[in-house]
């Protein structure tokens, strides 16, 4: 049973003077239930060293452990699964590498996209950006913040867990979760917190109440 409530994305060009791998472990210290390696500027050998790594970790605490984009790396970590975005393998693709099992995740910002990657087989979504956010570089801040209603539209329209991303913090996190959300995931929350298990707790409080 995954725990949806903080989803963590690392990303070390977001992070403020410490090792992903601490932070990390700091953040399943701190109550993150998932944790989904990035590190979209890394080569896949760079990015698999670093998954190692992750995978103890996240193993160690019962703490699902799924690879962004990349099937492949995720077949190399035996990671519990993979994140997909628009230009990557479709999921029933992925589903037929990695295997009934496997965590197949999806990113959406519309209702059609969210009902559309449902019914290929994914079991969770990433729904945003749902506010304003720095993390994309290539988008502009306010260009595609869907906000909340979206993600209410999103919550009537498929059956299926989904996080929301993008410019969430410990102060907006409740009111994603009442819209409908499972959880929220984050980056820079955690990543650039001068206490990443501190700012993972107080994420989770703030998913508690929106519960």
């Amino acid at each position: 049973m995954v725990d949806w409530d903080v989803y963590l994305v690392t990303q070390a060009s977001l992070s403020a003077g410490q090792t992903t791998a601490d932070i990390v472990a700091d953040a399943i210290d701190g109550g993150v239930g998932v944790v989904q390696l990035r590190e979209k500027d890394r080569t896949a050998r760079e990015r698999y060293e670093l998954g190692r790594e992750l995978r103890e970790l996240t193993r160690e605490a019962g703490v699902a452990f799924v690879v962004n984009d990349r099937v492949d790396i995720a077949q190399a970590l035996d990671a519990d699964g993979v994140h997909l975005g628009d230009d990557d393998l479709p999921v029933p693709v992925a589903r037929e590498l990695l295997g009934d099992d496997a965590l197949i995740g999806r990113s959406v910002s519309t209702v059609a996209d969210a009902e559309a990657a449902a019914a290929a087989g994914a079991d969770y979504l990433g729904v945003g950006a749902v506010f304003a956010t720095g993390s994309k570089d290539d988008i502009a801040d306010d260009e595609y913040a869907i906000g909340t209603d979206r993600v209410a539209a999103i919550a009537e329209a498929v059956d299926i867990p989904f996080v929301g991303i993008g410019g969430v913090t410990a102060e907006n996190a409740t009111e994603v979760v009442e819209a409908g959300a499972d959880g929220v995931a984050v980056i820079t929350e955690i990543t650039q917190a001068d206490d990443p298990a501190a700012a993972a707790e107080a994420l989770k409080h703030a998913v508690e109440r929106g519960q």
